[in-house]
């Protein structure tokens, strides 16, 4: 009942009213931007006033960064991969499932923070690190598709056709190892990361999760119908998360 009463008292109450006008404009004006689809720019709001209401504007900035970073790896060579069949659908618009998907395990912690004697620092790193993960993937995948010269499955490191399930290239890896560092870097500019020590754990965990992800894809995807790769990247945010909350705690850095 005291938390109810906390995340209900006048100034919490005005901080969310202000984050959802706020980004009730922004979507407004950024509607015409080729990142999402009608219904995904709506969702985007909901999100962006969990983020926004929770965290404060560096929450939001951070994801906003996000999305714009993962876009414009979406369109690097996107012709190419187009010719081969290998693009994302509908020009590279994310919809509803792709923002949830990418943002769900960072918008519940970002809520945890607000409960009172919230361990912050450490939902922070989590927080991080779901999102670096995710950028870490979107990199891979992206950048592997298009440039990726011999791409094997993670299992058994046969060779695979570009964008299959659980493949991995040199190139795609290091273009993972790049994009969790990456948006590790924005998360500590804006200081959601403090020190360099956060930074390096998030970077790596970002890395790691993605080779988990890439695994789910090769040993479960093919066996579950139901697994959809919005699930799939919900599953590698949520590792990635509990993975550097735990490595945190065992080295006393949160």
């Amino acid at each position: 009942m005291l938390e109810l009463m906390v995340l209900a008292s006048p100034e919490r109450l005005q901080g969310w009213l202000l984050a959802l006008l706020l980004n009730a404009v922004l979507i407004a004006l950024a509607q015409r931007l080729p990142l999402l689809t009608r219904s995904g720019w709506v969702h985007a709001g909901i999100l962006g006033t969990l983020l926004w209401g929770s965290l404060g504007w560096r929450g939001w900035l951070a994801v906003v960064l996000y999305l714009a970073l993962g876009s414009l790896v979406t369109r690097l060579g996107y012709r190419r991969k187009q010719e081969l069949g290998l693009a994302e659908a509908r020009g590279g618009r994310r919809g509803p499932e792709n923002v949830w998907g990418s943002a769900a395990t960072g918008a519940a912690l970002a809520l945890l923070t607000t409960l009172p004697s919230a361990p912050v620092t450490l939902l922070l790193i989590g927080f991080s690190a779901s999102f670096a993960a995710k950028l870490a993937d979107t990199c891979g995948s992206e950048i592997g598709k298009r440039w990726g010269r011999h791409t094997l499955l993670i299992t058994s490191l046969r060779p695979v056709p570009p964008g299959t399930e659980g493949a991995i290239s040199l190139e795609g890896t290091a273009a993972s190892a790049a994009g969790s560092a990456l948006m590790a870097l924005v998360l500590l500019q804006l200081g959601l990361l403090q020190g360099w020590q956060p930074w390096l754990l998030v970077a790596g965990v970002g890395l790691v999760a993605t080779l988990i992800e890439s695994l789910v894809g090769a040993v479960l995807q093919p066996r579950l119908a139901w697994l959809s790769n919005e699930l799939v990247n919900a599953l590698q945010t949520l590792i990635a998360a509990l993975l550097a909350m735990g490595l945190a705690q065992a080295l006393l850095l949160a």
